[in-house]
């Protein structure tokens, strides 16, 4: 019996992936627990396994495209097997998977419209295809998600030719795009290229402008860019941020670190950074002030203050951020925070972090410090309730004892959920931390 294997929900947050590469060919025998592909999600690059035996009949997908929770992938069965149901049933549905079975019945009514004969059937089966059209004039079918349906096909046709997928209308089943519509649209902008330009007034061939193509390089948005884009949009304009900032002065936190680090080159153990001390500060304060440890949770209607501190700590990739979580750091001593975070962060930037890996934080860290970066805000990672943003440590002159002596001194702003930290709550936080870095000892207690 052939076995269809659709796209997986890899993560939380995800709502599509990107077959990167294919791993295994059709007419290769696999076993339960073969990796077959490898599955581009929001937040990681996956290994896709199946979970049954058989010969990969069929790779309905192709490498760079990007497929639905639930869509088909390939389907799985004994060789020489007919696999035209499976493809027929989720070329129906309303998933993307491409069915092939599916395209084929779609193409079939305009042969049999071109083969009609007789004098009058032409324009009579035209005039019953233009009023079918014109039922829903202007309409594009989407899912609960608001996105648009559309064969995988039909997709990358309209992105190599530069088409909004989003104007082209369905005549697929419950009004999904398919190829012949995209083909469809293709002849319509390609009959009248003087209405689709039409400029104001016409341009000198000599000069350029910001829309020529030798003026940019377009970048293809990754999942994880999408998904960054998406949620930190959501938590600008649905959160209302407000921010707090203090300056802390840092003399003695450089002091205990280089006393630490001596300390841990004779063991031979990871030195510790400055971030790994302000996560442990952080994680002692979250301890005392519950309220900032806290995620609003709008569908569920309430607030949830929680009893474990994990801290989620954001590490720059070259797709955007991950964060990758220290679980309960405030029960964990200093090296530990330090190999855990080292560890962690090595495998963000190898994009081999698991997703479970970056779920699951009450509190969020920022750290630009390192690269000169004296002061910003930062937007919350939703649903957690605030975000702390770590600027450098800088050398200024202080005044001490009515003296003006050299100092240490750093800013951190806390960007706050008003829905869940009042002002208060997030200046009681930040006094708590300032008295654990100003006084670092009292973190080894």
């Amino acid at each position: 019996m052939a076995i269809p294997v659709d796209m997986p929900k890899l993560s939380d947050t995800m709502e599509e992936g990107v077959l990167v590469a294919w791993l295994a060919d059709e007419g290769d025998e696999l076993s339960a627990g073969d990796v077959i592909a490898q599955v581009e999600t929001d937040k990681a690059t996956m290994d896709l396994e199946v979970f049954d035996d058989g010969v990969l009949l069929k790779k309905v997908v192709e490498e760079g495209e990007a497929v639905d929770i639930g869509a088909l992938i390939a389907v799985l069965g004994e060789e020489g097997e007919d696999i035209s149901d499976i493809l027929a049933e989720f070329g129906e549905g309303d998933s993307d998977g491409k069915a092939e079975a599916q395209e084929a019945e779609d193409e079939e009514p305009e042969a049999e419209e071109a083969d009609v004969g007789g004098d009058g059937a032409p324009e009579d089966a035209e005039v019953v295809a233009s009023e079918t059209e014109d039922a829903t004039p202007g309409t594009v079918a989407a899912d609960d998600n608001g996105r648009i349906k559309a064969s995988p096909l039909a997709r990358r046709i309209a992105s190599e030719n530069e088409l909004d997928i989003a104007q082209i209308d369905g005549s697929g089943p419950h009004g999904r795009i398919i190829k012949r519509d995209v083909e469809a649209a293709l002849e319509d902008r390609d009959a009248a290229p003087a209405e689709r330009k039409a400029p104001a007034k016409e341009r000198r061939a000599d000069v350029a402008t910001i829309e020529d193509e030798e003026f940019y390089e377009a970048i293809p948005l990754s999942q994880m860019r999408k998904t960054i884009a998406r949620r930190l949009a959501e938590s600008k304009y649905t959160a209302p941020h407000f921010y707090l900032t203090i300056d802390v002065d840092m003399e003695r936190v450089v002091s205990f670190r280089k006393k630490i680090n001596e300390l841990a080159e004779e063991q031979e153990r990871a030195k510790i950074s400055f971030n790994d001390i302000i996560t442990k500060a952080c994680a002692v304060a979250l301890r005392e002030h519950p309220e900032v440890n806290s995620a609003y949770l709008e569908k569920e209607g309430e607030i949830r203050h929680y009893k474990q501190v994990h801290i989620g700590v954001a590490v720059a990739i070259d797709e955007g951020l991950v964060t990758p979580v220290i679980r309960n750091a405030d029960r964990k001593g200093l090296a530990t925070i330090a190999e855990e975070t080292r560890e962690l962060a090595g495998r963000a930037r190898d994009r081999k972090l698991a997703p479970e890996e970056m779920e699951g934080s009450t509190f969020t860290t920022s750290n630009l410090g390192m690269f000169g970066i004296e002061e910003f805000t930062a937007i919350i990672n939703p649903p957690s309730a605030c975000i702390l943003a770590i600027g450098a440590i800088r050398d200024e002159p202080v005044v001490q004892d009515g003296e003006i002596v050299p100092g240490k001194r750093m800013k951190v702003t806390l960007s706050c959920d008003h829905r869940v930290v009042d002002g208060a709550v997030g200046s009681g936080f930040l006094s708590t931390l300032r008295s654990f870095l100003e006084d670092p000892m009292n973190l080894l207690l």
